[in-house]
């Protein structure tokens, strides 16, 4: 996931010690609110309205002492968008800025400018690209799960119903997001291990109708699909409606990544096999808090730790299935 001098450089999140009391910020923040911006992508997903909710609830807590906003884009790929987002807010001399990037490559200019006019910038659900922020002479902390282990973890349980040799398919996430090509990666991996072949890899974005249009042209490509590894819930839902769609109900076993409450119902009917819960809210949460106490500590950008990690576990019908194949979860 990181380079190796940066893999020395990794600290895992200490979630139990992510409050912070009240009178201590206050007395910390005695010359005003501490404005922060949770800047997201889609607002029309409902992994990126959960963690808007979990940001608003936080921010409750501590109404007096902080200073919320929060931002989105029509669609998951609006890089453009959020480049003017982040500019408003520099101009508007916000003190800290909590993203989940649209592209990992394209903001780090961007988000470049705003440490420089002193902004905090810590991302959430997708990290930030190494190289671009070494070219950029920054270092962007990255709060949230470690998406290539996640997507080991839901395709070893896949692996587990598979026989060796079974064919797979994989539809991704956009090329430009990091957690996306992790995700492929630990996909990847996965069948490795279980010994499965993997026929057939492309694209999505995001969205239901991606899932729905790839997964239709590779069931017809690929009649001997065993199992889709899908990047995202939303185009999982797209693939099996693309599996009704052929008349291959039962017999191709897919399975989705963050665990929407759209989900439930095909994991408790078996149309999907198992999902990954990233703890949407829970990021948003731990990204803000991240950025609340650099500023209460006065706490530089480069101070900051690179990457702190949060929980994933998979979904199934059943339970949460923790630790599947994989030591700690």
């Amino acid at each position: 996931m990181r380079s190796p001098a940066r893999r020395r450089l990794l600290a895992a999140c200490a979630l139990s010690a992510c409050g912070l009391a009240a009178s201590r910020f206050a007395a910390a923040l005695s010359d005003g609110k501490a404005s922060v911006a949770l800047v997201m992508k889609s607002l029309g997903d409902p992994f990126v309205t959960s963690m808007i909710d979990g940001a608003k609830n936080y921010q409750r807590h501590y109404a007096s002492q902080l200073d919320l906003t929060t931002h989105g884009t029509l669609t998951d790929n609006d890089v453009a968008g959020q480049a003017r987002i982040i500019e408003s807010l520099i101009d508007a001399k916000t003190s800290a800025i909590v993203i989940a990037p649209t592209d990992s490559k394209a903001l780090v200019p961007v988000a470049a400018k705003a440490i420089a006019a002193g902004v905090i910038v810590i991302a959430i659900d997708n990290p930030f690209d190494d190289a671009a922020q070494e070219a950029a002479h920054v270092t962007i902390p990255f709060v949230g799960p470690d998406s290539r282990r996640g997507a080991r973890l839901v395709g070893a349980y896949l692996g587990s119903k598979l026989k060796p040799g079974d064919e797979v398919a994989i539809i991704e996430g956009p090329p430009n997001d990091r957690n996306a090509q992790e995700r492929t990666v630990g996909f990847r991996e996965a069948m490795t291990a279980a010994q499965a072949r993997v026929t057939a890899t492309d694209t999505g974005d995001w969205t239901f109708e991606s899932g729905k249009s790839i997964a239709l042209q590779m069931l017809y490509a690929r009649p001997g699909l065993r199992g889709m590894l899908c990047a995202n819930d939303n185009i999982a839902m797209g693939a099996i409606e693309a599996i009704r769609i052929a008349g291959k109900k039962g017999q191709v076993l897919v399975t989705g990544y963050n665990n929407i409450d759209a989900v439930r119902p095909m994991l408790d009917d078996g149309r999907m096999l198992a999902t990954v819960e990233q703890f949407g809210a829970r990021q948003a949460v731990f990204g803000l808090d991240v950025a609340v106490k650099a500023l209460v500590e006065r706490r530089r950008q480069r101070d900051l730790s690179p990457f702190m990690e949060t929980p994933v576990q998979v979904v199934t019908k059943a339970a949460p299935t923790r630790n599947f194949g994989l030591g700690k979860g």
